[in-house]
């Protein structure tokens, strides 16, 4: 039960961020095994006084169009579907809706299956 938080530059069309959120749920469907349905995404647009990055920190040369990605998952992941994961994200959404790889910054950061309520104060996973 992934929770994705996407933070981008404000302006962008509502085509641009809905293509966002299909390539997101379409790689978390492909290489994390997320049952359909599960789609819990928001996405929250900055001027350009509230958005910083590193333009070419780690030798990864930013634009103006970098796009946050933050999930919130389950630590029940391996190696390699985290690796499959950042790979097929950055490839869906060079493809639509056309977002440069080297924009593409993604944080997994994982937590206790118990550390979720997903309504009426249940711990479901626990």
């Amino acid at each position: 039960m992934p929770l994705l938080h996407v933070s981008l530059r404000a302006g962008k069309p509502d085509a641009h961020r809905q293509a966002i959120f299909d390539g997101l749920y379409r790689a978390m469907r492909e290489t994390f095994d997320v049952p359909e349905g599960d789609q819990f995404m928001a996405i929250t647009e900055h001027s350009a006084a509230n958005f910083r990055f590193g333009d070419s920190y780690l030798g990864v040369v930013r634009s103006d169009d970098v796009v946050f990605i933050q999930i919130t998952a389950n630590n029940t992941r391996t190696l390699d579907q985290k690796k499959a994961l950042f790979r097929r994200i950055a490839e869906l959404l060079a493809e639509k809706p056309g977002v440069r790889p080297e924009d593409v910054f993604v944080s997994l950061v994982e937590v206790a299956k118990e550390n979720w309520s997903l309504g009426n104060g249940l711990a479901q996973y626990a």
